[in-house]
């Protein structure tokens, strides 16, 4: 394979799964992974895709992170339901983490006062519970991005480096059965993945709208969430697809 068709084919990959790692592109190409990495510097000059650690990401059609008022009207009574199912999974006493989502929001707002240790990077999540005298808020603290009132960055990633809870309630914007969860945003998807290996169990929170999708940053496999709460109009063909893999499916 000549340089610049590897190129064209590096850059065919990317755009079509969105992200992908050295290692993968070292074992498709069928050269070094230092050669890939020098490869994936040209091309970023090049304007033609983005390094990500690891690997690297489409700048195809990128999707910038929508605003929290947005998606806390988008699909509200769906991500309500989801939100009450969710709680019921909550036992008192027990260390929990809620990521930035509105359906996060929603579980916040509608969380009984019962003993509690929650972690959140969320300020809206952090705010809603404040007036809850019984539970323990501890807040990331990191770089505030605008958009979905959450901490990100390096600070908000160690910060989670101190605990470790007993369930994770996560959101994103995609789910697909082979490339697995999504979000739109790099930032994002990197607190995301970091929470995932902190918890004994994560519960996936979607409403089914975003069921199909991949998304521009990858997060973490399917075989990485233990239970998925989401809507009844998930397709018949993903909920039976989802239980195959054997993966804790509630529709609401």
């Amino acid at each position: 394979m000549l340089v610049h068709e590897r190129y064209d084919k590096i850059v065919q990959l990317v755009n079509e799964r969105g992200s992908i790692r050295v290692t993968e592109l070292s074992e498709l190409c069928q050269v070094t992974e230092e050669t890939i990495r020098r490869d994936l510097d040209r091309l970023e000059q090049a304007g033609r895709l983005r390094r990500s650690h690891g690997g690297a990401v489409s700048v195809k059609d990128q999707q910038p992170e929508i605003p929290y008022f947005e998606r806390e009207i988008t699909h509200a009574e769906e991500k309500k339901r989801i939100a009450v199912e969710a709680i019921k999974l909550i036992q008192p006493n027990e260390r929990i983490l809620l990521d930035a989502s509105s359906t996060a929001w929603y579980m916040a707002a509608s969380m009984p006062d019962i003993p509690l240790t929650v972690l959140t990077n969320s300020i809206k999540v952090a705010m809603e519970l404040s007036s809850k005298e019984k539970i323990e808020v501890i807040s990331t603290g990191g770089i505030l991005a605008s958009r979905s009132l959450s901490y990100v960055g390096p600070l908000a990633e160690r910060s989670l480096d101190a605990y470790h809870v007993d369930k994770a309630f996560l959101s994103c914007k995609g789910v697909h059965l082979e490339r697995g969860v999504s979000e739109s945003n790099e930032l994002q998807a990197r607190i995301k993945h970091k929470m995932v290996g902190m918890a004994d169990q994560v519960i996936l929170v979607a409403d089914s709208s975003k069921f199909g999708v991949q998304a521009f940053t990858h997060v973490a496999e399917l075989d990485d969430v233990d239970a998925i709460i989401t809507d009844e109009r998930l397709p018949a063909a993903i909920l039976s697809q989802l239980k195959e893999k054997q993966i804790s499916v509630t529709t609401v």
